[in-house]
This record gives structure tokens, C-alpha cells and sequence, in this order.
């Protein structure tokens, strides 16, 4: 993966939010096919089809007409699969500088969850580029809100749980969750459009305390064994990891974690009241 799409997908996002970081990003691609290219020609090498022409249908909002990176059906556009995780990527990148930030301190754990999850899900050369682009947006002030309604109108309910999911371990990386932390979580929480108990339940499954199953499954205390049931098939559905799927293997495995939380929660709380 060539350096010049790392550099235009961020460029995008700043003029346009995820959508121009994929507009950033195919064309950095272009880029960095057209160099390949010349490279090969240059060494005398031959591979037919490199480096010509690529095209791809659609128009993007705030593109303008022509090449695009999605495919328009109507007045919606549509994201291919690598899109959409690239999507994801930028978005995690910039959400991840406000909560690296939020106490005050860049503390080297936090950075290591973004770039562990870069490498799984990028490789060892994308690492590189990821930290650069982290340490340029240490120095800019992000505005949480106007990146999440970016982002909750371009990623599905999911993805955006599974994003919070994410920052939330960042978040705890260094084995302190500040009070500062958890205001930035919530304040993104909201941005992103997820509902209030949502963002309640990720953040419990980091906590245990005699409240946090229940905080888990997004009931109290006082719900009936019943409740308790119908409440864990909801979680579950809610939290399944083939709603991720589209965002690659990697991203469904932490979703799968996600989803034992779920469990764990019911169990405890199962085992506390006898339920069979």
C-alpha cells in the first residue's frame, strides 16, 4: 500500500469527512498504481494492465461529477467492501487522537491498541503511516461532534458500535479510565448517534462491579428473570458478529469479544439469581 493514498485519504477527510477520505484515498491509490507502473516500465518489466486506465461508476457527494469511489443508486451511494473498512480506518484514526487526548497525556499503550489494530488489519506497513498521521492530528483540535455526524451519516449502526467498541479499549489501555476519558467516550458517543444505553452497556463491559451485567444488558436491577432473558436475545442480535463482517476478519473477531461480554454478563447474572 503506497504512502501518496495514506496521505490524500486524510486530505479528504479534512475537506470532506470519511466520504472525501475514500475519495482521498482511491484516487492516492491511482497514484500510487500510475508510479508502480512507471517503475515497472522504467525496469523493463511487463504487466499487462497495470498502471492503465481505472474507472469506477458512481458520483460522490461533494465530488462532483465523474469518477467516484462508490456506486450511486438513486440519491443513496453505495461502499464496496474495502471502502467501507477503509471508512472505518480514518475514522478510528481521528477519533482515536481525541481520546488519546482526552486526559492530557499521549501515553504509549493507548498508541499501541490503534497500531495493533492497524497492523491486523493492514500490515506492518501501514503502521508507519498510521502513527504519522496520529502524531498530526495530536496537534489539531477535533471537533468530536462534526466528525460524528460525518460519520454516522456514512457507517451503519454496527459499525459505529463496533467503533466506539474500539475506543473504549483505548481508552482503558493503560489501566486507568479517567473521568476525562469517559466524558470524550460519551461526548463521541453521542455525536456517532448511538442510543444512550448503548453507549452505557460498551463502557460497563470494562467495569465490574456488582451493577456492571446489568449496565451490560441495558436493564436494571429490578427486571424480572424474564427480562432478563428477553434482554440477552436482544443484546445478542444487537451485538452479533456478522454485522461487522463487511469490515473484514479481524474487526469480526473483536466483535466476537464484544459479543462474549454479552454472555458473561448473562451468566453472572444468571448465576446470581439461579436462573436455568
Amino acid at each position: 500500500m503506497g504512502r501518496a493514498k495514506w496521505i490524500a485519504g486524510v486530505l479528504g477527510w479534512v475537506a470532506y469527512g470519511p466520504i472525501g477520505a475514500l475519495l482521498g484515498y482511491f484516487f492516492g491509490s491511482v497514484i500510487d498504481k500510475t508510479m508502480d507502473a512507471a517503475r515497472q516500465i522504467g525496469s523493463g518489466s511487463s504487466n499487462t494492465g497495470s498502471g492503465g486506465t481505472y474507472t469506477r461508476g458512481g458520483t460522490w457527494p461533494g465530488s462532483g461529477a465523474g469518477t467516484g469511489a462508490g456506486t450511486s443508486q438513486g440519491s443513496r451511494t453505495t461502499y464496496s467492501t474495502t471502502e467501507q473498512r477503509n471508512s472505518f480506518f480514518v475514522s478510528l484514526l481521528v477519533l482515536s487522537a481525541a481520546v488519546i487526548r482526552a486526559d492530557g497525556k499521549t501515553l504509549q499503550s493507548e498508541i499501541d491498541v490503534v497500531k495493533d489494530f492497524i497492523r491486523r488489519n493492514f500490515g506492518d506497513y501501514a503502521v508507519n503511516e498510521a502513527e504519522r498521521i496520529l502524531n498530526n492530528l495530536g496537534s489539531q483540535q477535533i471537533d468530536v461532534y462534526s466528525v460524528g455526524t460525518q460519520i454516522a451519516n456514512n457507517m451503519n449502526y454496527s459499525q459505529r458500535l463496533q467503533l466506539f467498541h474500539y475506543l473504549t479499549q483505548i481508552a482503558i489501555a493503560d489501566g486507568d479510565f479517567s473521568k476525562s476519558e469517559k466524558d470524550v467516550l460519551e461526548a463521541i458517543g453521542g455525536a456517532i448517534r448511538l442510543n444512550s444505553s448503548d453507549i452505557s452497556s460498551i463502557i460497563a463491559m470494562h467495569y465490574k462491579d456488582k451493577e456492571s451485567a446489568y449496565a451490560v444488558l441495558e436493564i436494571s436491577r429490578s427486571a424480572t428473570n424474564d427480562e432478563v432473558k428477553a434482554a440477552y436475545r436482544r443484546m445478542a442480535m444487537k451485538y452479533h458478529p456478522d454485522k461487522v463482517a463487511t469490515l473484514g476478519p479481524e474487526v469480526q473477531k473483536a466483535a466476537e469479544e464484544k459479543f462474549r461480554k454479552i454472555q458473561e454478563a448473562y451468566e453472572t447474572i444468571k448465576k446470581e439469581r439461579g436462573i436455568t
